[in-house]
């Protein structure tokens, strides 16, 4: 059935809140919704989205499962879909209500179709719709209903046809209190010039004998199309793709040779004379991967002391043909691993400083978090601690996992390389001050990873201070490499300098296509076209795609982990490692006040640390638990600690403006740079208060030590040995935990020293860290709580969503944007 096709988007909000009640329940419910709607990854829930979803219930006028449903209507669920989970789920009634509805759906089936035919011709539009019994029509001419008897029914005959008669015509179908418009069809009149009665009914006068078919071609292939039509006088033809004219193309017949996936998609043919004009059916065109169909095939070796040898083969034979080829449909890759590292540097000590970065880095870990990777996101990291991350990196590889490593930041590129800069480096900085990207795939190749990507959102501009030719070491043919530029070759890249937090160009394009289930080369090659349709980045910043990808290798890709190995063992403990909190617990002070303290990863290197009072005596009229005292190495702003709000703390990520408030006030600091802490960190609980009879305000101090949080227990701020041998688990149990040192400390200090206690002088109490978390809870906002003391409370939300159209609209100047580039 058609209608079950359309979105969930299209259902009425009272139905949408009948079907939100059905779901707001524990048993069978939202989330049990969420768990079976993500067989589809693009409409996988991440933990923060569910959070949002179950903070609903904090509002009076709150929802969970009404967000969840607005969430799939804006990915475009279709009813067919989610009527197909709720059966999973054995939802009955819900199933029940809304298959109910999607009967009194009304659908249209046939759209009416601009015509033109000559005045004393007949003409008739047709509009057929599905739906309901009883289903009425009426169109309209321009804004005026024609309300004679042909008014009213699925066709609307105009004859004999009159100058009158020209205008856009709509058909409105209606049942009930339900209505659906069709699309505008626009009314022609033309005047007879004695055409022959060869050519009959609307189109007197020119006729298509063959319309242009829907075809499917390789890349390297010649596409061809053909438009065939008699007319009086001679037709004449114009090609269009995607709406968009092909001037040189003016004949019957379309070739296009040598086709790319640029040349995917709808095509049409006007077909037209002096007094006609028609258009043909729309062909629609795939692009799929290369094909080897050459009749016959010559081997020539190209080596510098070879002679020419020639093997002839016959026709379809040749030895890449032998090979077993399964289906593209039947055809499916998988990972062993999921393995990505973000960083994002804005804060350069001696070059123009950025703002997209933490946002763009946020937002892409989300969605490779929806994919099920395991993310490393960083902020602001000098150079050795970008050598010691991308090392770090290198340890979660293995053989057959995906690896992923994206950078925004400033860039250049020499010579066909590409750098990344530091925050730290100088004002005339060359190769050696920087990181050498294909550097970086050399030491990847080495771990026989399964699928390589490099998204780089920086500059591309030739560096003059450098002019060393960095040799990075020889490349394997592994057809495993995907480079995703955000801007072409000696170009810059841009983001959008506005008050609140927004994407740069790059990831506002790339956030809407990176989960869709395509290989990855076609996804980036989607992103571009979209970036090619948008005014501000025309003719400024284009993405480059490089790529020697072979198979349909996708990130949405599932993972086949092998049997349990040694290594496998060590890389899931070096990711966990990184990602642990300290568990959160009750402080008792001695005036009665007891107080939570909280932890919550903002990045793998940025932590929130909240208190809360959850107990104060009666007589105690204020009260506030600041924090202060922290150690130089981490970087805590004085002016935003403290706050009551998470935007007042100077986080622009963990914030959903429609969240309702806390029952309890809390006080919010960002503690950033925490790959820099050498020791455990320390800081002072400051308790002020003031009781009824007293003006004065009172303090109390505990310090508190909550060992290495998040990525300081891997100490990147020191030297890892240079080109350090990475093992492959091509001996599944090879690894070996003395490559790293940073592992087998941070693996001590996780079961022992990364617990954390009250100072000795107000009394002691330490708490063992809980089990690592698993790889979809980590990276993003997340707490610990001792539920022995208090309620759970409400977890810190990061969803500050970024829509496309922030950066598509009209007022943009080009001097509102910033570059990646620095001199």
């Amino acid at each position: 059935m058609e209608t079950l096709k359309t979105s969930v988007g299209t259902l009425n909000e009272e139905v949408l809140k009948r079907l939100s009640k059905m779901l707001d329940n524990s048993t069978c419910g939202w989330r049990q919704l969420a768990n079976a709607v993500s067989e589809q990854p693009k409409f996988r829930c991440s933990d923060r989205e569910l959070t949002n979803c179950s903070l609903q219930v904090l509002s009076a006028a709150g929802s969970p499962g009404r967000t969840l449903l607005a969430w799939l209507a804006d990915r475009f669920c279709s009813l067919d879909f989610l009527l197909h989970c709720l059966r999973k789920i054995n939802h009955q009634e819900a199933v029940q209500y809304l298959s109910s509805i999607v009967e009194e759906l009304i659908q249209i089936t046939e759209q009416p179709q601009s015509q033109q035919a000559t005045v004393g011709g007949r003409m008739v539009l047709t509009c057929r719709a599905s739906g309901p019994p009883g289903l009425s029509y009426q169109w309209f001419r321009d804004k005026e209903e024609i309300l004679d008897e042909m008014g009213s029914t699925p066709e609307l005959v105009l004859c004999p046809l009159a100058p009158v008669h020209q205008g856009n015509y709509i058909c409105r179908v209606n049942h009930r209190e339900n209505f659906v418009f069709s699309q505008w069809a626009q009314v022609r009149c033309i005047l007879s010039a004695g055409i022959s009665s060869l050519f009959p009914g609307s189109v007197s006068g020119l006729h298509i004998t063959h319309q242009p078919q829907s075809q499917a071609v390789s890349e390297g292939d010649t596409l061809f199309l053909q438009c065939k039509a008699v007319a009086n006088p001679p037709a004449q033809y114009e090609w269009c793709h995607n709406t968009v004219a092909l001037k040189q193309h003016k004949t019957c017949s379309l070739k296009i040779p040598c086709v790319t996936t640029e040349n995917r998609g709808q095509y049409r043919c006007k077909v037209f004379n002096l007094y006609h004009e028609v258009w043909s059916d729309t062909a629609t065109v795939s692009i799929g991967p290369s094909s080897i169909t050459e009749a016959s095939w010559v081997e020539v070796d190209r080596g510098p002391d070879s002679q020419k040898v020639h093997r002839n083969y016959g026709p379809g034979i040749h030895p890449l043909q032998q090979m077993t080829k399964l289906p593209s449909s039947a055809k499916q890759f998988y990972a062993t691993d999921k393995v990505a590292l973000l960083i994002g540097n804005m804060n350069y000590v001696y070059h123009t400083q950025l703002c997209a970065p933490i946002a763009d880095v946020h937002e892409l870990t989300n969605l490779l978090r929806q994919m099920d990777f395991k993310v490393v996101s960083l902020l602001d990291l000098n150079w050795q601690e970008m050598h010691s991350a991308v090392t770090e990196f290198l340890l979660l590889l293995d053989k057959g996992v995906y690896g992923l490593l994206y950078f925004a930041g400033h860039g250049y590129e020499n010579f066909g390389n590409s750098f990344m800069v530091p925050i730290d480096a100088p004002a005339s900085y060359t190769s050696e001050h920087c990181l050498c990207v294909q550097n970086i795939l050399t030491r990847m190749q080495k771990k026989e990873t399964g699928l390589n990507v490099f998204l780089l959102d920086m500059c591309r501009k030739r560096n003059p201070n450098d002019d060393v030719i960095v040799q990075p070491g020889l490349l394997k043919v592994t057809a495993n490499i995907v480079f995703g530029y955000a801007t072409c070759v000696d170009a810059e890249a841009y983001e959008v300098k506005r008050e609140d937090v927004s994407n740069g160009i790059f990831i506002s394009f790339l956030k809407r296509r990176v989960c869709e289930e395509e290989k990855v080369t076609f996804m980036l090659d989607r992103v571009a076209e979209d970036m090619g349709r948008c005014g501000i980045t025309r003719g400024r910043q284009a993405l480059e795609l490089r790529s020697n990808l072979s198979e349909r290798r996708s990130l949405t890709d599932r993972i086949q982990a092998p049997d349990c190995s040694a290594s496998q063992s060590a890389r899931n403990l070096q990711w966990a490692v990184a990602h642990d909190l300290p568990n959160s617990d009750c402080l008792q002070f001695d005036c009665g006040v007891k107080v939570q303290l909280g932890f919550a990863a903002e990045f793998s290197n940025v932590m929130v640390i909240y208190t809360r009072i959850l107990e104060q005596p009666r007589e105690i009229v204020s009260c506030s638990a600041q924090l202060t005292d922290f150690p130089e190495d981490v970087d805590v702003d004085l002016k935003t600690s403290n706050q009551e709000t998470l935007l007042e703390a100077g986080s622009l990520i963990l914030i959903n403006e429609n969240l309702p408030s806390p029952e309890v006030p809390s006080l919010y600091t960002r503690v950033r740079s925490l790959q820099r802490l050498r020791k455990e960190l320390k800081f002072t609980i400051c308790l002020h208060y003031t009781y009824a009879n007293m003006d004065e305000e009172v303090q109390e101090r505990q310090q508190v030590t909550v060992g290495k949080p998040l990525v300081s227990k891997l100490n990147l701020h020191e030297p890892r040995p240079p080109q350090a041998s990475y093992p492959s688990s091509s001996s599944a149990d090879s690894f070996n935990f003395s490559e790293c040192s940073s592992l087998t400390e941070a693996f001590a200090s996780l079961r022992s020293s990364n617990s954390w206690s009250y100072d000795e002088h107000t009394g002691t109490q330490s708490n063992a860290i809980g089990s690592s978390p698993s790889p979809r809870s980590a990276n993003v906002p997340e707490e610990t709580d001792s539920s022995e003391c208090f309620d759970r409370p409400k977890p810190l939300v990061a969803s500050k969503s970024l829509p496309l159209s922030q950066v598509n609209e009209t007022d943009y100047k080009f001097s509102d944007m910033y570059n990646f580039h620095s001199n």
